[in-house]
């Protein structure tokens, strides 16, 4: 069965000129404007200073070019045509309200010429970064915010990004919005003296950004190009800002080493490829020289107080580095997660862990540690990792047990189709201590801990 752009290159081939040409502009106008939509919203919430009023109009904009885009052509400057109309939407809906409320004024304003150069959309992205990232917002609701205006996940996404019911996550956002609005947070990139202290959500948003788009959570496609372009994009903007920051150096540094093997992650039958799996030629050397080099520099800024970016950036580096999957250090990696324990323990840290643990001990080792581990029963990686040991410890039948679990949870199409490749190997006849051994759970279809997928 063909998924995303096969798919679409399969449809195009069958359909006469003129709707293969629609097809075609469709595609390119969607790629566009989730491009550029990040960059439209910073523009008109800077000059708006409203966050609704501006994800309305850029909203506005964005449904007008996937309508007209496709019949007329993607515009010369897509940019500066969405933010146009963006602008046009915004002076309509003001100067409705201005006629209740005396504010032609605001409405005549935004008619003045508005800067697009790249130092100017740069300046916007950054403040809008850390107005959503205001210490007076709660963390939960920093990152949530972020993925939606920056990220621009909808609320479902974004939701089950930070594993939260959809109704409660769209009161976080409204609340979070109405804060900003309520307080009079300030739309701007914050003083030297004040990055360090803004730097934890900010760096949560980042990844999180990031990750969505290297495994998306649902859909046909196992990689969202647009957003885990969009976290690299932003993690580099950091490093800019704070050069000498150690977050910021290890979080660029984990993104740049993970995004190293995209192009070896999906196999000719859009199936996701473990980490034993893929061809290393594919690995993109010069991502992970980059990489390792920001490791060294944040290792040497952090000699007695772990970074936790840093030190999974460190665990990424270990998976890049192996000349192949059994020649991976993997006491190396374990006391590396041992580290990240002391500053980031979380659940799902320790079930990455004892993915590394299978791998060097074997899956009894494993299992014992994931049986240790509780509030995981929502993510999918934690019965998919179970069932994984359970299956090389030829206990096919509860083996099948956790990647049912595992199925019944969010997952993209890709991955489902992995772990329903994995659950018609639980047959007796192929399950037992004397069978081919199941894939780890740290290449994919486990727990893909730091550096493994």
């Amino acid at each position: 069965m063909l998924t995303g752009d096969a798919e679409t290159a399969a449809d195009t081939a069958t359909q006469p000129p003129e709707a293969t040409r629609r097809a075609r502009a469709a595609s390119a106008a969607q790629q566009v404007v989730r491009a550029e939509r990040s960059r439209i919203l910073a523009t008109l919430i800077r000059v708006t200073g409203s966050v609704d009023l501006a994800e309305d109009a850029t909203q506005d904009a964005v449904l007008r070019a996937l309508q007209t885009w496709p019949r007329d052509g993607v515009p010369d400057n897509p940019r500066g045509w969405l933010l146009v109309v963006a602008r046009r939407r915004a002076v309509d809906l003001i100067r409705r309200e201005a006629r209740r409320a005396g504010k032609e004024a605001e409405a005549v304003a935004l008619l003045d010429p508005v800067s697009d150069s790249p130092e100017a959309v740069r300046d916007d992205l950054l403040r809008l970064v850390f107005t959503c990232c205001h210490p007076a917002l709660s963390l939960d609701a920093q990152v949530a915010l972020a993925l939606r205006a920056i990220g621009g996940l909808t609320t479902a996404e974004v939701a089950r990004a930070l594993v939260l019911p959809e109704a409660t996550m769209a009161k976080r956002l409204t609340r979070a919005k109405q804060k900003i609005s309520r307080a009079g947070i300030p739309y701007r990139i914050p003083s030297a003296e004040e990055l360090p202290g803004r730097l934890t959500g900010v760096a949560a948003t980042v990844y999180l950004i990031f990750n969505e788009g290297y495994t998306a959570g649902v859909g046909d496609d196992l990689i969202r190009v647009g957003l885990a372009d969009e976290g690299l994009r932003l993690a580099r903007l950091l490093v800019e800002l704070m050069p000498d920051e150690p977050t910021v150096l290890g979080l660029l540094a984990l993104l740049l080493l993970q995004d190293s093997r995209r192009a070896a992650r999906v196999g000719v039958d859009r199936r996701p490829l473990l980490l034993s799996e893929q061809d290393r030629t594919r690995w993109d050397r010069a991502a992970i020289t980059a990489g390792v080099e920001l490791v060294g520099r944040g290792l040497r800024r952090t000699p007695d107080h772990p970074d936790r970016y840093v030190v999974q950036a460190a665990i990424a580096a270990c998976h890049a580095l192996a000349p192949s999957y059994d020649r991976t250090p993997w006491d190396a990696v374990v006391s590396w997660y041992d580290v990240l324990l002391t500053v980031h323990d979380t659940p799902v840290v320790r079930l990455n862990r004892a993915a590394a643990v299978a791998e060097r001990d074997g899956p009894a080792a494993g299992l014992a540690l994931v049986a240790a581990i509780g509030g995981l029963a929502g993510y999918p990686w934690f019965h998919a990792t179970r069932g994984e040991l359970l299956h090389r410890l030829g206990r096919a039948d509860e083996a099948a047990t956790a990647y049912r679990a595992a199925l019944a949870l969010d997952l993209n199409g890709p991955q489902a189709a992995r772990l329903r490749d994995r659950l018609a190997d639980c047959r007796p006849e192929s399950a037992g201590p004397g069978a081919q051994p199941a894939p780890g759970p740290t290449g994919s279809a486990g727990a893909g801990h730091a550096g493994t997928r």
